[in-house]
């Protein structure tokens, strides 16, 4: 069987070539939207097999050439993971994780209203009462909280312990935030559990101390670590939540099926909420147990918590949401 000529060969099949080489030229294929990417995939196989055919067919150099260096670009384009550098990993953490939360903003939600609430019984409960404080909190652990916060921060702490500290807050924070997610696979009813004991017992410690006549040193201590650790923890609370109404609400999908569906955005909202705590972690070992007069605390505290509400509420806001 003679073979195409050179000429036909090229009239029908160089727009696919042209439009091939466009796609090549825009941004990042990891950056393209589902279709783009699956539209790059399929002319790649079609190049792929036209470079074969020309090659069987001894068409010219030139033309070979032109092939060949089409499909490279292309198999570089399709194959080639995605770049985990620093930059790509920020661009995840300021823009992808705030896009996310507000997309799932109902678990968001229900996870501070969880939180919150308990969390106002017990500052209430137990500022009015100590039985009620010594019901949710053994009494030898309250008293041990009014004597750490009973003479206040105006010498500060040893850098030494500055440093153990942190390490120690990383370990707690994290825990903590990792039980109020984990525990939503039992259809939501761990992460229930865990932020209506961890609001009850914030609540509880802090008001059983200002009862004692140290809320000041409590609350100024609390103030500046507080608009990230309580936000990552409510995160982490709320996709717990989603993760675990993914199994009650499947669309139709086996339950696995369903938390694969789930999986990207529970994986973006705990790698947030993991850098929240981290940055927490730092301020409460460094920042809040520091001689820094109590209105500058204060001051940073304010200025920390606007920050936090502007970027999970704006920042993505204009940029193509993640895949």
């Amino acid at each position: 069987m003679a073979h195409e000529s050179q000429d036909a060969f090229v009239q029908a099949r160089q727009p696919r070539w042209v439009e091939l080489d466009r796609l090549l030229d825009g941004k990042l294929l990891h950056r393209q939207d589902g279709a783009t990417i699956a539209r790059v995939a399929s002319l790649y196989r079609m190049v792929c097999g036209d470079l074969m055919r020309a090659r069987g067919a001894r068409y010219t150099p030139d033309l070979i050439a032109y092939l060949d260096r089409l499909v490279s670009r292309g198999h570089n384009a399709v194959y080639a993971g995605r770049s985990t550098r620093l930059p790509t990993f920020l661009r995840d953490i300021f823009f992808a994780f705030p896009q996310t939360l507000r997309k799932n903003w109902v678990f968001f939600a229900l996870s501070t209203a969880l939180f919150c609430i308990p969390l106002v019984i017990g500052l209430v409960g137990a500022y009015t009462s100590r039985e009620f404080a010594t019901d949710v909190i053994p009494a030898s652990q309250l008293q041990q909280m009014v004597e750490s916060y009973s003479t206040g921060f105006d010498d500060g702490r040893a850098t030494g312990t500055d440093t153990g500290m942190a390490g120690f807050y990383i370990y707690n924070n994290i825990g903590i935030a990792f039980r109020c997610f984990a525990t939503g696979i039992l259809f939501c009813l761990g992460s229930v559990f865990f932020l209506i004991y961890n609001g009850l017992t914030i609540g509880a410690v802090t008001g059983f101390v200002a009862s004692a006549g140290y809320g000041h040193n409590i609350l100024t201590f609390m103030c500046g670590h507080a608009p990230f650790e309580l936000t990552a923890i409510l995160i982490a609370g709320g996709a717990g939540l989603q993760m675990g109404w993914a199994l009650v609400d499947t669309k139709g999908r086996t339950r696995v099926g369903s938390l694969r569906a789930a999986a990207p955005d529970l994986a973006r909202l705990i790698v947030g909420a993991a850098f929240m705590l981290l940055i927490a972690a730092f301020i409460e070992g460094f920042w809040s147990p520091s001689s820094v007069p109590p209105q500058v605390k204060w001051a940073v505290a304010t200025l920390l918590t606007l920050m936090v509400a502007s970027y999970l509420a704006f920042a993505g806001r204009g940029r193509r949401a993640p895949q």
